[in-house]
């Protein structure tokens, strides 16, 4: 997997090439926005990871003429502005995704590796299939062996993130933030509720343990 990382700091950039080299990603580096542009537009990546504050311009920027210019490689936004609004900001420029700074590599490993794999998901599919689970984007609904099983709106967006990127184990905060839209506050139980609600709806089927915990991590969708 080729990944673009667009930051103007030598120090972090190494930090995050040395990282991603580590986890089997082809990482190329550029320092400033406008080279940033310029290599995202000339080469296939399947990930850039993106700077929001650069010399020269701006990642929201860059961010703007990489989609205008018809670019749709998923893009992670790196940024110390953590406010909301920073994060809507991001996300409305055309990111896919927003992670704030100071940051653990392994999550960023696995933000990166989620971007990827959802962008390979055909963008016209109406279902989601995973073991005995589908879920229907269109019916809005989680069948179990043809079983209907129906979710509220929140808990439908936790069970469809979590199936898109099946057999990964996500973290609290990837989940919350892709859902709810805003800074995962590590103190709530929303998102832990509305899980335990999910499972006990797929009891029904015998099929609660598609949904796994993962100590430390968050949790992972398991086709079995």
């Amino acid at each position: 997997m080729r990944v673009l990382v667009v930051e103007d700091d030598e120090k972090n950039a190494a930090e995050i090439r040395h990282a991603l080299d580590d986890a089997g990603y082809e990482v190329d580096v550029e320092l400033t926005g406008p080279t940033g542009l310029a290599r995202a537009c000339s080469v296939k990546f399947d990930v850039i990871v993106l700077d929001r504050m650069l010399p020269s311009m701006d990642g929201l920027t860059v961010l703007a003429k990489l989609r205008d210019a018809g670019v749709v490689t998923p893009v992670l936004i790196l940024s110390a502005l953590s406010a909301v609004d920073d994060r809507v900001e991001g996300l409305r420029a055309g990111g896919d995704d927003y992670l704030s700074k100071p940051f653990e590599f392994s999550e960023l490993s696995a933000r990166i590796h989620a971007l990827a794999r959802r962008s390979r998901t055909v963008r016209d599919v109406t279902k989601i299939a995973v073991g005995r689970a589908s879920l229907d984007l269109i019916g809005r609904h989680l069948e179990i062996d043809g079983e209907v099983i129906k979710l509220l709106p929140k808990e439908f967006s936790i069970v469809e993130f979590l199936m898109k990127n099946h057999e990964v184990p996500l973290s609290k905060k990837m989940i919350f933030e892709a859902v709810w839209g805003y800074s995962f506050n590590h103190e709530s139980a929303a998102l832990d509720v509305h899980i335990s609600k999910i499972r006990k709806k797929m009891d029904s089927c015998d099929a609660g343990q598609m949904i796994q915990s993962v100590r430390n991590v968050g949790f992972v969708f398991r086709a079995s």
